[in-house]
């Protein structure tokens, strides 16, 4: 502390900061700094000299100011000058002090305004000209507050969506959703500067200091450039995106949380690399970092709809191969939800608003996605920014099939209106439960209120529908066990509930997949001309070995399977498709020796290796908040045999009491970003 000569006689001043950032909910940052949450009082002491004057309001006053950003001016609101009253003032910045009784300590309590810009702020006293700065604060925005835009009324879900530094983030496919643990560890040491040094990266920021400090008073402002620099196709933000092979940088699986990605960012520039559950998970990190609740979700079956009618057209030819276009179909896509109000729009699009930083399609000449509001989206208001249109069609858009015929004919062969936007889910609060809030999103499928939302979203014409019955009916059926490293065999049957015999030509084809739908190498093929008599049907098996499937595979272990009938007499044509997601080996982790604060711990490591090879280039990447002194720790352990176990020990640095998660992911050349994680309970 300093000491400074006011006409107060002030021997030194306290920010107050232990008591002032456990009321502010920000005492997990564990820093020596006052962090404080707008439209809350926060109270700074003045100690007097011993036998100096006492202070009295009624003769004794001074003015305080508040300034953020590298321009201050009390026109944008990043400047504000104020003085004491009796009482603070819960709508705008504002002062009161009193005496303690021994008289030697001023306690000042301010009070921000709710709508204040966030940031990094200098505090002054000035004493008719005289002035001393008493130090730097940072303002986030406050969930607690019912004054604030980002106000959440439930105490459990600030706890969630503002506090929690661990969650689930949900992969795989809608019929097997698989959660997989991350740590977003907003409170780590650094990371809210660094979240602060992204606004300010932000081009808005570089081509207008003033006016985007400004705008930081509004979540719905920094949510929308957030989106935008979470990835780095436009600017030098956080993630590069990769969907291919990864050959100079990291494999998207293989993060296990925010803070090793962000810390990486603010020392060398943009992160490679990221998929779309990585940025969302980072981009919630950051959220909760600057005081906006926010949640992850992940929608199975998710559309892509690249020219904007709402409706995703899967072309085929004569052969049943896929015609490559602009739409498709990811068998997952993650984004955020983020809680605010909406004063643009009106109160009745409050509450939970979608932002994707996942770059997809560009939105005013940016790579962002967002907010848009989740009652806008399931209401079909379209023109109801940001991007309304896009999320809805992620969610709700119909699926046709098409065969593109060789005179240029289209033959509508299948769709559906209920394929998309299935079992959207996110952590559920308090548990790590899954929690399908695909209500939130859209009337139930089928129903005459969903129905009515799309033609009202709907501005374009709609294909023909053929309203006749199929007489043939085409479906996959799958092996119980399809481990990866395993032969198994899944086979498409055919039936035929008409009166007639059937003939046509049937094929079933299996290839590699990745999570964004697009296919890759075939791994199982066949083929054959079948007659189908009434009532009867016809199987086409496929056995999968590994030798055929290992090598083309990717690290999210899905295989699509299409099954096609053709019969190019009577244009009669039938698809059914499935993706399959292999099971993968379990990593178990055993503690051996109990986790004390300040004392070193134990936790034993293991997985067998279901390949009928050798796993080269294996390690064990291990991460929790409090835990492992800050930064992942990597346990290299080289080759590991075919049905042989993969073992290490970690040695853990408890710093924090209280409930934490330790996270583990395994590596190797054939089989990569397994991961597990255990609840671990820090005692003293």
């Amino acid at each position: 502390m300093r000491a400074f000569q006011l006409f107060l006689d002030i021997e030194r001043y306290d920010l107050n900061i232990k008591s002032n950032n456990s009321s502010h909910h920000t005492e997990l940052c564990k820093e020596e700094r006052l962090i404080v949450r707008r439209g809350q009082p926060f109270n700074i002491s003045l100690h007097l000299k011993a036998g100096s004057k006492k202070f009295k309001p009624s003769e004794t006053s001074f003015t305080l100011t508040v300034e953020t950003g590298p321009r201050p001016r009390k026109e944008s609101g990043t400047k504000v000058c104020f003085g004491l009253h009796d009482s603070t003032v819960d709508t705008e910045w504002s002062a009161s002090a009193t005496n303690d009784p021994s008289g030697n300590t001023v306690s000042v309590t301010i009070n921000s305004s709710p709508n204040a810009p966030i940031g990094l702020y200098s505090l002054t006293v000035d004493q008719e000209g005289q002035k001393t700065t008493l130090g730097r604060f940072t303002l986030l925005f406050n969930a607690w507050c019912p004054r604030d835009a980002v106000y959440m009324r439930s105490e459990m879900k600030r706890q969630e969506y503002v506090l929690a530094q661990h969650g689930q983030v949900y992969r795989g496919t809608y019929k097997r959703i698989k959660g997989t643990p991350w740590n977003f560890g907003q409170f780590g040491p650094g990371i809210l500067d660094i979240c602060l040094k992204i606004l300010d990266k932000n081009p808005k920021f570089v081509s207008d200091a003033d006016q985007d400090c400004s705008a930081r008073r509004n979540p719905i402002y920094v949510t929308r450039v957030l989106s935008a620099m979470v990835n780095s196709n436009d600017d030098h933000g956080v993630l590069v995106g990769n969907w291919r092979e990864v050959t100079d940088g990291v494999h998207p699986g293989q993060w296990i949380g925010s803070g090793d990605i962000l810390r990486q960012w603010a020392e060398s520039g943009p992160v490679r690399y990221g998929q779309c559950w990585v940025f969302a998970a980072v981009a919630c990190t950051v959220s909760r970092a600057l005081g906006i609740p926010c949640r992850v979700v992940t929608n199975f079956g998710s559309a892509h709809d690249s020219n904007a009618n709402l409706m995703i057209e899967n072309l085929y030819d004569e052969d049943g191969e896929r015609i490559p276009d602009g739409d498709s179909i990811w068998n997952f896509h993650v984004w955020v939800d983020s809680w605010m109000t909406r004063p643009d729009l009106g109160e009745e699009f409050d509450g939970w608003q979608t932002s994707d930083p996942t770059p997809q399609e560009k939105s005013e000449g940016v790579f962002c996605c967002g907010p848009a509001s989740l009652r806008a989206i399931k209401e079909g208001e379209l023109t109801k920014k940001y991007d309304a249109p896009f999320i809805f069609a992620e969610v709700n858009a119909d699926v046709v099939d098409l065969v593109r015929k060789s005179n240029g004919q289209l033959v509508k062969i299948g769709g559906s209106p209920k394929s998309v936007g299935q079992f959207i889910s996110t952590k559920a609060v308090g548990s790590n439960e899954r929690l399908d809030i695909t209500h939130e999103y859209k009337y139930p499928e089928g129903s005459k209120e969903e129905r009515q939302v799309y033609e009202k979203a709907q501005h374009h014409n709609k294909l023909q529908q053929r309203g006749e019955e199929p007489e043939l009916h085409l479906k996959i059926k799958l092996a119980d066990n399809m481990i990866v490293g395993s032969d198994f065999e899944v086979c498409a049957v055919l039936t035929n509930s008409s009166k007639q015999t059937k003939t046509c030509n049937f094929l079933f084809v299996a290839k590699a997949v990745d999570y964004n739908g697009k296919l890759g190498e075939k791994c199982g093929s066949a083929s054959d001309k079948v007659k189908v008599p009434p009532g009867e049907e016809r199987r086409l098996c496929l056995r999968l070995k590994y030798d055929s499937y290992g090598s083309v595979i990717t690290s999210d272990r899905l295989i699509h399977l299409s099954a096609i009938t053709v019969d190019k007499q009577s244009n009669d044509y039938h698809k059914a498709e499935k993706t399959i997601v292999l099971d993968e080996p379990v990593i178990e982790i055993k503690l051996v020796r109990e986790a004390k604060v300040n004392q070193s711990g134990m936790a034993e490591l293991s997985l067998l290796n279901p390949l009928p090879e050798p796993l080269q280039d294996c390690s064990f990447t291990i991460d929790g908040v409090g835990l492992t002194d800050r930064k992942p720790i990597i346990l290299r352990i080289g080759t590991v045999g075919p049905k042989r176990e993969a073992k290490a020990s970690v040695e853990l640095s408890p710093s924090v009491t209280g409930p934490s998660v330790l996270l583990v992911n395994f590596d190797s050349n054939k089989l990569r970003n397994i991961k597990s994680f255990i609840n671990v309970m820090v005692n003293e």
